[in-house]
């Protein structure tokens, strides 16, 4: 039985095809590189470059090959870009995921987990937020996100599919063994960013906003290391595979960070006292936003492992120095 990852060469996807591998797994990984690098797949991984919105070709991978599973990353992640081009996410991220489903119905697979968004809630009333709060997207992204959540519980209940929707809230560090990490160019992730300035790879820190009702004015927000993240994925693989009811899970550590507690946390570990300047806040941006865990660790028995900010501006950090040292021709 072999698990399909979609968006398996991006930076999530990639760590999941790698823990996949890791314990066993037949990974088929489907991705049109558009931002997603050949390299960070793993070798034991089948690699099909094309596009998730391809009906013919979705069809022919299900008819020819036994999928057990699916597991769905390929989408469009940033926020301010999908105020500025929300077509285009409605379009990737879900007009294309609606495609899929109707492939996966049409197989009769009948696991799927789907990468989802804190950006789902909106603004939330109070903090951390639950999977009980309704969902009020602001921006294109959440909504987009919310769409093909909605589309699934719908699927579900018509064709007997179970999923689980993990809602992501940030998103950071990289495998410690230093096969992938996030690769995308031109990135907005805080710490990344952040890490590049204290290695000399960008001139200056932007802080966006430091008048929000917070400590210390900038932004708070729910760092979760990848692995960790990827390590609910195989939890809700397995839950599923045991017959587990589906369902939307947060995906954080429950506690937030400052803007500047991280800017600072990198200046720490790098070593590096960089420029930091403040610019106007961006369009979408929240005050903040935690996340409860409680569901997660309850209903799939999730623990964190690297919940240390300092561990994942390091592993941040060395994937950073790796790139510099080793990166091939085609992720430049």
């Amino acid at each position: 039985m072999t698990v399909l990852v979609t968006g398996g060469a991006g930076y999530i996807g990639s760590h999941m095809a790698h823990a996949l591998v890791d314990r066993g797994e037949d990974v088929m990984v489907l991705d049109n590189l558009s931002t997603g690098k050949e390299w960070v797949v793993p070798q034991e991984a089948s690699l099909l470059v094309g596009d998730v919105g391809d009906a013919d070709l979705l069809a022919d991978i299900f008819d020819t090959h036994d999928i057990d599973s699916v597991i769905h990353f390929a989408g469009s992640i940033s926020v301010p870009e999908s105020v500025e081009k929300p077509l285009a996410y409605y379009d990737n991220n879900t007009c294309r995921t609606r495609t899929l489903i109707e492939a996966v119905a049409r197989a009769s697979v009948k696991r799927v987990i789907f990468s989802s968004t804190a950006a789902v809630y909106g603004i939330p009333e109070k903090f951390p937020v639950s999977e009980e709060a309704l969902p009020n997207p602001i921006t294109p992204y959440g909504r987009s996100k919310l769409m093909s959540e909605w589309m699934l519980q719908d699927t579900a209940r018509a064709h007997g599919l179970r999923y689980v929707a993990l809602r992501y809230f940030n998103v950071a560090g990289a495998d410690p063994r230093g096969r992938t990490g996030q690769c995308t160019e031109n990135t907005t992730h805080l710490i990344k960013v952040a890490c590049q300035v204290a290695l000399g790879l960008r001139e200056k820190m932007l802080v966006f906003g430091d008048d929000y009702d917070t400590p210390d004015g900038t932004c708070v927000r729910d760092f979760i290391h990848v692995v960790d993240l990827i390590s609910a994925h195989l939890k809700a693989l397995d839950h599923l595979r045991a017959g587990g009811e589906g369902g939307v899970f947060n995906c954080g550590y429950g506690h937030g960070h400052t803007v500047r507690e991280v800017i600072d946390t990198v200046k720490k570990v790098s070593g590096v006292d960089f420029p930091v300047e403040v610019a106007p806040r961006r369009p979408g941006d929240l005050p903040a936003m935690v996340a409860a865990v409680d569901k997660l660790r309850d209903t799939l028995g999730w623990e964190p492992e690297m919940d240390d900010l300092e561990e994942i501006v390091a592993s941040t950090l060395a994937w950073e120095r790796h790139l510099q040292r080793h990166t091939p021709k085609d992720a430049a």
